[in-house]
């Protein structure tokens, strides 16, 4: 069809629709009110002015993309500034329709020399702003001033840090650059801060098991911690908190392998995916037999988790846990071959397995793939250990046994499955 169409026809076309598409939603938009006493005081807005606005500025790009169209713009401004004071004498304060009518302006030099997907994003944000500003006002009335903060943080981490970091590999630590240091980093802060949000703000009060689904995104080691506590500090938690236990550990599974196919190792996910689904299924049904064994207990609110995962510390302290464990893996792979790194995964398990395992994929050690696979397995082995002990230790509930019981079975059944790789 497009092959019929010239090009500049086809990308006039294209402004007219998209332009019209957006005076449809300004229209409804100025209709609702925002504070007007009556429709009859609607005054600019109308689809006809955007549609014409639209194409008055393509036929001034296509005419010469430079003087023409900025003044054409500058006198589109300039009426559309003149037009915004009168509102506000007449008590309609609100910008947003000058914005959109100035970003309908631009709509046809977008649809000429951006691509496709852009256009379409501008389009698609300028129709949320206008036919969804109660929710985004709801959001904004809702939206703390400490979560400005975090994306802040997430920003300095993301487009300030990573850009900076050469790509060279960091001295002694064969394979590993700077840059997949901090991609790392990045990709452990963003999951754990989507499991964070979901916590806080879809489920700001998670019965138990959801907590335990929710806290395996972030944490599984945190999360066991919090649910042993509550059990011990609320007879009301101890029934279902074994089942929330089993379930973040399930989550630790999922976890680690999006991670690992986020940061391009796609041979190590296809190798642990067998061992990994296993037991990710083992832990969700055992952990639903536990819960089906207590579903006459009510189900009480609990919240956890609620530590903002994007600290700039901890985002640090994960880097330089990174290097020392690469470098770490180095010496221990160099002087005592595959066994001096399976001890050392195990022992590696009883602290943050995170940084361990993401630099043992980076990087390029005196060891087999197979080696590799299986410390990552022993690794995650143990730390299910570790929180056997946490989810004893601190609930002092018996009926934390079957989780305990199981979790110390999963690092069994992790090191039985290293002896056939």
């Amino acid at each position: 069809m497009s092959g019929f169409i010239p090009p500049l026809l086809g990308g006039f076309l294209g402004t007219i629709a998209l332009a019209f598409l957006i005076g449809l939603e300004l229209h409804a938009y100025r209709r609702r009110g925002e504070g007007l006493a009556a429709p009859v005081a609607l005054g600019f807005g109308t689809t006809r002015t955007i549609t014409l606005l639209a194409a008055f500025g393509y036929v001034l790009w296509v005419v010469a993309p430079v003087v023409p169209f900025c003044a054409g713009l500058v006198v589109a401004g300039g009426l559309l500034m003149l037009e915004y004071w009168k509102r506000v004498q007449a008590g309609d304060p609100a910008l947003l329709p000058t914005v959109i009518a100035l970003l309908a302006y631009a709509l046809g030099p977008f649809v000429l020399v951006a691509p496709l997907a852009v256009a379409a994003v501008l389009v698609i944000v300028m129709l949320l702003a206008l036919g969804e500003q109660t929710e985004i006002r709801k959001l904004s009335d809702a939206f703390p001033a400490e979560e400005g903060v975090t994306l802040a943080k997430f920003f300095i981490l993301a487009g300030l840090i990573l850009p900076l970091l050469p790509q060279a590999v960091i001295p002694g630590l064969p394979g590993i650059t700077y840059t997949k240091v901090w991609t790392a980093v990045l990709v452990i802060s963003g999951i754990s801060y989507l499991g964070y949000l979901a916590h806080r703000y879809m489920f700001p009060r998670a019965g138990t098991l959801l907590t335990g689904l929710l806290g395996g995104m972030y944490s599984s080691t945190a999360a066991t911690v919090v649910l042993a506590r509550a059990a011990q500090a609320e007879p009301a938690q101890a029934a279902l908190a074994p089942a929330a236990v089993l379930i973040a550990t399930a989550m630790m599974y999922v976890r680690l392998m999006v991670i690992i196919l986020l940061l391009g190792h796609a041979d190590a996910a296809r190798a642990l995916a067998p061992p990994f689904a296993a037991l990710f299924v083992l832990s969700l049904a055992i952990a639903g037999l536990l819960a089906r064994s207590a579903k006459n207990t009510p189900a009480p609110e609990h919240t956890v988790m609620s530590a903002n995962p994007l600290d700039l510390p901890v985002a640090f302290l994960f880097a330089l846990l990174f290097v020392v464990f690469a470098a770490v893996t180095d010496f221990v792979t160099r002087n005592f071959g595959v066994n001096g790194l399976h001890v050392l995964s195990f022992a590696v398990g009883f602290s943050d397995i995170d940084p361990f395992i993401f630099s043992l994929l980076d990087g390029k050690f005196q060891v087999s793939r197979a080696a590799i696979v299986s410390a990552v397995l022993i690794a995650s082995g143990s730390n299910n250990l570790l929180k056997a002990g946490y989810a004893i230790g601190f609930s002092r509930s018996r009926k934390m046994l079957p989780a305990a019981a199981w979790l110390a079975g999963s690092m069994v059944l992790s090191l039985a499955y290293t002896v056939f790789l």
